[in-house]
C-alpha cells in the first residue's frame, strides 16, 4: 500500500469535508466542492469508492490476478475501510464481461428473508407499519448475507490467484490499523448515540471515553483480520457454517429490544444465483444491468427508452432536457413500485415492461416544457394475468460501487450494501449486519391486493442497486455504477444521457450536478449550478426540493485508446490504472 499517497489524500480530504453534517436516516452527504481528473491507462484499470481499497485491488493485479482477484481484494478491504456502506454482512449484485467467451452475465447475491418471517415482520400488534427506524435498529431487519458466498463463487469460476493470497493484504491492513478518514468519522459523528446501544460497535467506532475517533486516527480491528484469516482459510463456508456462523445468529436473535429470526439453518442454505442480464437499446447500445431482484436495469432501461424519441443532444443540459428525464422517471418509478419485486416469487412483466411499443404509448404522455400531471403505473403485456398494489419500501442512501477491467479485457461492475449507513447497528466478528430486510414494503397488501413486494421467506427484498455494463457491438464499451438507495437509477441515468446525449466525458457526465424526480418532487443537488433552474421547474408545475444529493459513481470507459477511468467527486473514490 502507498501510505504517503494516501496520507496526502486524507490531508486535502479533510478540507474538502469540513461542511460534510449527515443526518442519522440519510448518512452519506455531499464531500464538498472538490474536483477529479479522469485517469487514462493502457492495460489494466481499478475505480473504487475508497482509495486504500482500490490499492488494494490494484495491487493483486499488478501480482499477476484478474478482474474477479481484484474485485474480491477491493471487497474484502472496503469492508475494513468503509464499513458503513458494504461487507461482509451484506449483500451485492454484479454484472460480468467474460472476454473470453464474450458473454455477458449476472450474479445476484443480494439477502434473503429468513425462513422464519412473516409478512406482518414490519408491522406492530394492530398491524400498522413500524416507525423506520424501530425497524432498522436491532435484528429484526437482518437478511442472510450473500457477499461472501458471492465473492467465493465467481472467483471459483473465474479467478487466477490462489483464495488466500487475496486476504493477506487485508489481513495486514486489519491487524496494524488504517487511518480513520474524514468521511467515516463524519457518519459515525452522525449517528449520535444510535451507533454506540451495540456494545460491540460502541467498543470499536469510539474510544474507551466514548468519544469519537478523531480524523487520522489508526483503527484496528484484529476481529476482522480472524474473520478474513478463517475465511481465506476455509472458503465462504467457514462464514455460513461453525462458530461465525453461530455468533451471527446469537447477535441478530438476542439483540435487545428488537430480535431477528434469522436462523443457522438460513445461512447453511444461503445460494447465490446467476442470472440473465436485462439489456435495453439506447443510442445504437445496449445499456445491460441486473434484472429482478433489482429494478435497477428495467426502470433505468424504461426511462432511457421513453426518450429515445427525444433530441436530447440538440436541447442540450437545460431545464427542458431534464423536466423530460424528470417525467420520464417518474413513470418508469410507477411501473417499479408497482411490478418489480423479486421474479423468483412472482410473475415479472419484464419483457412488457421493455417493449418497444410499450414505451413508446409511455413516452407518448412526456410534454416539453410541463409536468405531466397525472402519474400511475401503465399496462406492460404479461405472459398471463397478475394484479398488484403499490409498495411502499424505502431505500436509504448507503452501499458503494467497485469497477475493475483487467489485462485481458474482462469487466467487473458490482453494487454492494448493507442497506443503510452502518446497517442495522449490529457488529459482529468486526462487522457489521445489514439491515436489508427493510428494503421489502412493510406492508403486504393494500385494499385486499397484494404488494409485489412484500415479504415472504426466501425472498430476495427488491434493489435499485444498477450495476451496468454497456456494449456497442457486442462489445463492452463502459462500466459504471453508484450507491445512493433509490437515487442510484436517477444517478446512473444521468451519466449515461450526459456522456451519450451531451457528449460529455466520463468524468464530467458523473461530476455533472444531479438533478432527479422519482415520485413527483424535482431534486436538485445543493450547492451546485443546478439550483439555478429551481425557479423554470417551479413555473413547469413541480415541487423543488435542494438538498445534498451523494452519488458516489465510479466508471470505467473502454475505447481504442484505452481505458479512462472517473470516480465521484462527492465522495473518495479514486480510479487506479496502469
Amino acid at each position: 500500500m502507498r501510505i504517503p499517497i494516501l496520507l496526502a489524500f486524507l490531508a486535502l480530504s479533510f478540507a474538502a469535508n469540513a461542511q460534510e453534517a449527515p443526518l442519522p436516516t440519510a448518512p452519506e452527504r455531499p464531500s464538498g466542492t472538490t474536483t477529479k481528473q479522469a485517469v487514462t491507462a493502457k492495460k489494466w484499470m481499478v475505480a473504487a469508492a475508497n482509495p486504500v481499497a482500490a490499492e488494494a485491488g490494484a495491487t493483486v493485479i499488478r501480482a499477476g490476478g484478474n478482474a474477479v482477484d481484484a474485485l474480491v481484494a477491493i471487497q474484502i478491504t472496503l469492508g475494513l475501510v468503509e464499513p458503513q456502506s458494504s461487507g461482509l454482512g451484506g449483500g451485492a449484485f454484479l454484472v460480468y464481461w467474460d472476454a473470453n467467451e464474450k458473454r455477458l452475465t449476472t450474479f445476484d447475491g443480494r439477502e434473503t428473508a429468513p425462513m422464519e418471517a412473516t409478512p406482518t415482520l414490519f408491522q406492530d400488534a394492530d398491524g400498522k407499519p413500524l416507525k423506520f427506524l424501530d425497524a432498522v435498529i436491532g435484528g429484526r431487519s437482518v437478511g442472510t448475507p450473500g457477499t461472501p458466498r458471492l465473492l467465493e463463487t465467481v472467483h471459483r469460476r473465474y479467478g487466477a490467484l490462489a483464495w488466500s493470497r487475496l486476504f493477506e493484504e487485508p489481513i495486514k491492513l486489519a491487524e496494524d490499523g488504517f487511518a480513520v478518514s474524514p468521511r467515516l468519522s463524519s457518519l459515525i459523528a452522525a449517528e449520535g448515540d444510535v451507533l454506540k446501544r451495540d456494545p460491540t460497535a460502541r467498543a470499536y467506532f469510539y474510544d474507551t471515553t466514548g468519544a469519537l475517533l478523531p480524523v487520522g486516527a489508526t483503527l484496528k480491528n484484529p476481529a476482522y483480520a480472524e474473520t478474513l484469516r478463517a475465511i481465506a482459510d476455509g472458503g465462504a463456508d467457514a462464514f455460513y457454517e461453525g462458530a461465525i456462523a453461530a455468533d451471527i445468529v446469537a447477535t441478530v436473535r438476542n439483540a435487545p429490544g428488537n430480535p431477528g429470526v434469522l436462523s443457522a439453518d438460513d445461512l447453511r442454505n444461503y445460494r447465490v444465483k446467476e442470472r440473465g442480464a436485462v439489456c435495453a437499446p439506447y443510442r445504437e447500445r445496449e445499456i445491460c444491468g441486473m434484472g429482478p431482484p433489482s429494478s435497477g436495469a428495467l426502470t433505468i432501461g424504461q426511462i432511457l427508452g421513453m426518450l429515445e424519441g427525444f433530441d436530447l443532444k440538440s436541447i442540450g443540459s437545460n431545464a427542458t432536457s431534464w423536466q423530460l428525464i424528470a417525467d420520464a422517471s417518474r413513470l418508469a418509478f410507477a411501473d417499479r413500485d408497482r411490478y418489480m419485486a423479486d421474479q423468483d416469487f412472482v410473475p415479472m412483466p419484464t419483457a412488457g415492461l421493455l417493449s418497444k411499443e410499450y414505451l413508446a404509448e409511455r413516452a407518448g404522455l412526456l410534454a416539453s416544457g410541463t409536468k405531466l400531471a397525472e402519474v400511475k403505473p401503465g399496462n406492460p403485456k404479461w405472459s398471463h394475468a397478475s394484479l398488484w398494489s403499490d409498495d411502499e419500501a424505502l431505500e436509504l442512501p448507503s452501499t458503494s460501487h467497485i469497477v475493475v477491467v483487467d489485462r485481458a479485457g474482462n469487466v467487473a461492475s458490482m453494487t454492494t450494501t448493507i442497506e443503510a449507513g452502518f446497517g442495522s447497528r449490529l457488529m459482529v466478528r468486526g462487522f457489521l449486519l445489514n439491515n436489508e430486510l427493510t428494503d421489502f414494503s412493510f406492508k403486504s397488501q393494500a385494499d385486499g391486493v397484494p404488494i409485489a413486494n412484500r415479504v415472504e421467506p426466501g425472498k430476495r427484498p427488491r434493489s435499485s442497486m444498477s450495476p451496468t455494463i454497456v456494449l456497442k457491438d457486442g462489445k463492452p464499451e463502459l462500466a459504471l455504477g453508484s450507491p445512493g438507495g433509490s437515487q442510484i437509477i436517477g444517478y446512473v441515468a444521468k451519466a449515461l444521457i450526459a456522456h451519450y446525449d451531451w457528449g460529455m466525458d466520463v468524468q464530467s457526465a458523473i461530476s455533472l450536478p444531479n438533478v432527479l424526480n422519482r415520485f413527483g418532487v424535482m431534486e436538485i443537488e445543493k450547492g451546485t449550478p443546478a439550483e439555478t433552474m429551481a425557479a423554470t421547474f417551479q413555473a413547469m408545475g413541480y415541487e423543488v426540493k435542494i438538498d445534498a444529493m451523494t452519488s458516489g459513481l465510479q466508471a470505467i470507459a473502454i475505447g481504442p485508446e484505452g481505458l479512462t477511468g472517473a470516480a465521484d467527486p462527492r465522495r473518495e473514490g479514486v480510479a487506479i490504472g496502469e
